[in-house]
């Protein structure tokens, strides 16, 4: 499997594992000038940014570790125009989903905006 198709794979477990955990999916591969989010969703009254990282072991650390300061800063640029494209005044937080091997770590609000 190339990397997309592993991404693509992963990221459908993951929209998965967050549908069977009462999440409403909005999107997925939301892409703008500023970045990328990978599934957008809502848990009760809280639209939710999700980051999904996958690794095959930890040789190079967990998955959770992969979403960086770097990464971050690219996700809430891309969350804040998706919030003032779509005019959407509303609690939010960010989610990553962390997928090592075949388990699902989900760590909710695991940044912030600062």
């Amino acid at each position: 499997m190339n990397k997309k198709a592993k991404g693509d794979f992963y990221e459908n477990a993951a929209t998965q594992f967050l549908i069977n955990n009462g999440i409403r999916i909005k999107e997925n591969n939301y892409r703008c000038r500023l970045g990328e989010i990978d599934i957008i969703g809502i848990d009760k009254d809280t639209l939710v940014f999700f980051e999904v990282k996958y690794r095959k072991n930890e040789t190079y650390g967990s998955a959770l570790d992969a979403v960086d300061y770097k990464k971050q800063r690219r996700i809430i640029g891309a969350a804040q125009y998706y919030l003032a494209f779509k005019h959407y005044d509303c609690f939010f937080r960010f989610d990553v989903i962390g997928i090592n091997d075949k388990e699902i770590a989900w760590i909710k609000n695991a940044f912030f905006v600062s």
